[in-house]
């Protein structure tokens, strides 16, 4: 359930769709989790909300910014000159190599030896993707990202004064609980390396809001396991996910073949997560509509897009009536960022801020 401050955020904005973000409560959030890790170095992934306002309230806690292109690095060091950035991402072109980092994340031998082309100074984290079994994933990073250890073998003699070898960077799975990350970070830190980067993929239930991530008792495992060595993480979605609401009205209701529907304003190619994680996005509905609508039975919530796909949550026993606002949570990362804005061409929406 939404706060009284969102709520009552949500019934005051002059428009729908709206995005609305609630900064104090991702400072509090952020500032608990810094508090958990103790000397863990904490990193932002960018990826997953690059939105200005979000990241200077995460620039207060975060020890840097991963980033994986360049759109990415200038505009987080726009914002924090001389903070620390890290250079991630597969493909990386000649002139992304060239960008200032505090760490560079190498894919592969042959982006090193581009690496060393340039003639600059670098500090390098080879990303290593081993062959271990990741159950209960929500997504694993198998495939094109990283090396084996075939490929770290033909790094390692290509390091010299110019370009230096720090440490191991690695990211397999989304999604785990912290005694799966803790098991992973075990096996991972069985190694010589006096600097890892075990990247983030800290799970995030949609189904159940209220479930969060264990970050004391993670933050306490790592503790154990690091050994006096520098162990980094750079966690994404966990972070900003629980700050972010996608606010809008419903514009009908109808039933087609015996089933509910409620039409949305907006629609997936503002918030895709439901479409691309194939889940149903957790929502309050308050009612300021006075319009048609049924009344606790299943109703699908859908958007404005000329596409089936178009769907923010299936069945769900509710009652909903045209006018009503329905305000979707867990809206602060992989939302608008990753979403398909301009299909349909249909206005775009605005963004508000609670500030305290």
């Amino acid at each position: 359930m939404i706060s009284d401050r969102v709520q009552n955020a949500a019934l005051s904005l002059p428009e729908a769709p709206a995005y609305l973000y609630d900064l104090p409560a991702l400072d509090e959030h952020v500032a608990s989790v810094r508090r958990a890790l103790g000397g863990i170095e904490l990193y932002y992934a960018v990826k997953a909300n690059p939105d200005a306002e979000l990241l200077r309230v995460l620039a207060g806690h975060v020890d840097g910014f991963e980033v994986s292109s360049a759109g990415e690095h200038a505009h987080v060091a726009a914002l924090f000159p001389g903070k620390r950035l890290a250079l991630g991402g597969p493909g990386k072109t000649d002139a992304e190599l060239r960008l200032p980092h505090h760490r560079i994340h190498v894919e592969s031998p042959n982006e090193l030896r581009r690496l060393l082309g340039t003639g600059l100074e670098a500090d390098v984290l080879l990303r290593l993707n081993p062959d271990l079994p990741v159950e209960g994933a929500a997504l694993t990073m198998s495939g094109p990202f990283g090396m084996d250890e075939q490929g770290v073998a033909e790094c390692l003699p290509l390091f010299g004064a110019r370009v230096r070898l720090r440490g191991l960077h690695t990211h397999l799975a989304s999604g785990l609980a912290a005694p799966q990350l803790l098991a992973l970070a075990g096996a991972l830190l069985d190694n010589g390396h006096e600097e890892v980067n075990l990247g983030g993929g800290m799970g995030v239930s949609y189904a159940a809001p209220e479930s969060r991530f264990d970050w004391a008792g993670y933050g306490r495992g790592l503790a154990a396991l690091g050994r006096g060595r520098t162990l980094r993480i750079e966690p994404g979605r966990a972070l900003t996910v629980y700050c972010g609401y996608y606010v809008t009205r419903v514009v009908d209701v109808k039933r087609v073949r015996g089933e509910a529907y409620a039409i949305l304003l907006g629609g997936t190619h503002h918030l895709r997560t439901p479409a691309t994680k194939g889940h149903d996005q957790p929502f309050t509905i308050l009612p300021t509509g006075k319009g048609p609508g049924v009344a606790d039975e299943p109703i699908t919530f859908v958007g404005q897009l000329c596409t089936p796909k178009d769907v923010f949550s299936r069945k769900i026993v509710t009652s909903a009536h045209i006018g009503d606002t329905v305000v979707f949570e867990m809206a602060g990362a992989y939302a608008w960022n990753i979403s398909h804005h301009d299909f349909l061409m249909h206005p775009k929406p605005a963004f508000h801020y609670l500030r305290g």
